[in-house]
């Protein structure tokens, strides 16, 4: 796998201040901006929300090429057809990561007691590529549950996905000289794609599962019945 602890990684040692800023700046100008031509009476039902906020218009992903947690390719094919929760991270992550992992777990449980459940994976993406092996992350994620996935890839294909998600990641100081005993300040929050591989909701931090789980039935009742889904 391709090491960009180079130039390609300096562009993401920003200071964590502004990581939080310009996420906010981000997420404010992109996600939540009206597509031409959409208007309020045709969003999903916001306020029947509990722990989310739907886009008022699905954004559709770009084609992205990742390696999985069997080291095949994972890219917009492997999004389609299901119901997707993803989150990034990575597998030293000492509480954000295990704790969305966790969340993740609890979603899982509340849909399967569900009647005519909808097919739902759980991705977890690292955003630490030097570190996070297609191995180690299939040994991290398969932790939690056998089924979840996991897939990283060099920072230039994490920063084009990202930048897609609207979610960001730094690096701290030690990686750029060199050390293994480094952190990566990350997003925190859980999107949702539905099956066409579109981004249509965004959990911030911190997570309720049962709220989450709740807001799952509402989207997919609502894409279903408005014949987006």
């Amino acid at each position: 796998m391709t090491n960009n602890s180079g130039g390609g990684l300096r562009r993401f040692l920003i200071p964590v201040g502004l990581l939080a800023a310009v996420a906010g700046i981000w997420l404010g100008a992109d996600y939540f901006a009206l597509s031409p031509g959409s208007d309020a009476a045709t969003t999903p039902p916001v306020e029947k929300m509990r722990g989310g906020t739907p886009l008022p218009a699905p954004k559709v992903l770009s084609p992205f090429s990742l390696t999985d947690q069997d080291a095949q390719p994972f890219g917009l094919d492997e999004l389609k057809g299901r119901w997707t929760f993803v989150s990034i991270g990575f597998t030293a992550c000492g509480y954000i990561c295990p704790t969305n992992m966790a969340t993740y777990k609890a979603i899982d449980r509340t849909i399967d007691a569900a009647d005519g459940k909808p097919a739902v994976n759980f991705l977890f993406i690292s955003v630490d590529p030097e570190r996070d092996s297609p191995e180690r992350l299939g040994q991290y994620v398969r932790k939690f549950n056998p089924d979840f996935l996991g897939a990283t890839g060099s920072h230039d294909q994490l920063q084009d996905l990202t930048r897609t998600l609207g979610v960001m990641y730094a690096r701290s100081a030690e990686q750029e000289a060199g050390g293994t005993d480094y952190m990566v300040d990350h997003s925190a929050s859980i999107l949702l794609i539905d099956p066409q591989a579109r981004l249509v909701a965004v959990f911030s931090w911190p997570h309720d599962s049962d709220a989450m789980a709740a807001d799952f039935a509402v989207m997919t009742d609502y894409y279903y019945r408005s014949g987006a889904g």
